[in-house]
């Protein structure tokens, strides 16, 4: 008599999802690769200037001494107008930089700020005799579309040492307001001699559109 064959029957399991990245797993970022998203950055019209923002890593010494001064202004002025990219205002503070800039298109302001950002780092690094490197991460942009926005823009980048509990009687020799033509005053505001280290602004909105919102007075405090 043939056995019948015993058939072992199989546990069905659900899965939850299909695969793929989960919410929350991976490695977490942390201290100063957090500071700027990774996403896709925004399209780049040439007719709008940018705001853009870049830091130090932490440890390295303050940049608002004269030597540091000295050597950023010759490292601004050899990198302030290639490749479709113009450096057309600058703060500097202790341990970022805040700088106005016209660019092309996005391909032109990311090839602008490499190569800036590499004449910096290696003239720092030659001034402090480290190896390293020089900032903390990507910088930050922010697009410029209005009149309004590049003048409260300019108040931020030259007045920003007043941010940071800084009081000056005129202009912030760590900035590019030495050049700027935009002051409602010319009190507090000595000339230079020094080589510009900016370049000219091309774009309608940096060189008329604010205008039509008031010159900068040197008493105007940048909003918070």
């Amino acid at each position: 008599m043939a056995r019948k064959k015993k058939c072992s029957r199989q546990e069905l399991f659900e899965f939850k999802s299909w695969g793929g990245a989960r919410k929350g797993a991976g490695r977490k970022r942390q201290g100063e690769r957090a500071r700027v998203s990774h996403r896709t950055r925004e399209r780049l019209a040439s007719r709008f200037p940018v705001h853009v923002t870049t830091r130090l890593r932490a440890g390295l010494p303050s940049l608002r001494r004269v030597r540091e001064r000295r050597v950023l202004e010759r490292a601004f002025g050899a990198g302030s107008d290639r490749f479709g990219f113009r450096l057309t205002e600058y703060s500097i503070q202790s341990n970022h930089l805040h700088l106005l800039v016209e660019a092309r298109d996005r391909n032109a302001l990311t090839r602008g700020m490499q190569g800036l950002s590499i004449r910096v780092a290696k003239a720092l690094s030659k001034l402090w005799g480290r190896k390293g490197k020089v900032f903390a991460d990507r910088y930050h942009d922010r697009i410029l579309r209005s009149p309004r926005e590049v003048r409260n823009a300019l108040v931020y980048v030259l007045k920003n040492h007043a941010r940071h509990g800084i009081r000056l009687l005129g202009v912030d020799a760590w900035s590019s307001g030495r050049w700027f033509e935009g002051w409602k005053e010319s009190r507090g505001v000595p000339p230079t001699l020094a080589p510009r280290a900016i370049a000219r602004a091309r774009t309608w909105l940096l060189n008329v559109g604010w205008r039509r919102r008031g010159r900068i007075a040197l008493t105007d405090s940048p909003a918070r």
